[in-house]
């Protein structure tokens, strides 16, 4: 009985050690459509092209911190980099996410 029991410690204390108690959470993500309405002023676009290495608005390349300073409000049109991480993209989403007036699309 006694080997039985320690066998079950055993695969209890394996179990435990070997899976992870994170919470995982979820980035909402929407792609750009056509279509709106026609009426109403545009928002302000602006286009930022995401990459591995490098960030750039509008054609100008700044790093992440002075992006999130430039964006206040309006449409952001997220275009990304072969090799981009999704590591890479939530550290853009996330920062944007909270942000009142804004809205962003990543482009496929």
């Amino acid at each position: 009985m006694t080997p039985l029991i320690d066998v079950i410690f055993l695969l209890l204390l394996f179990f435990m050690l070997s899976s992870t108690f994170s919470r995982f959470s979820e980035i909402e993500l929407s792609s750009a459509a056509t279509g709106g309405n026609a009426d109403a002023t545009p928002p302000e676009r602006l286009f930022v092209q995401l990459g591995p290495t490098r960030v750039v608005l509008n054609g100008q390349p700044l790093s992440l911190e002075e992006l999130f300073d430039q964006i206040q409000a309006g449409q952001v049109l997220v275009s990304l980099d072969p090799g981009t991480t999704a590591q890479r993209l939530v550290d853009l989403l996330v920062p944007l996410r909270g942000r009142e007036g804004l809205t962003v699309r990543v482009l496929e």
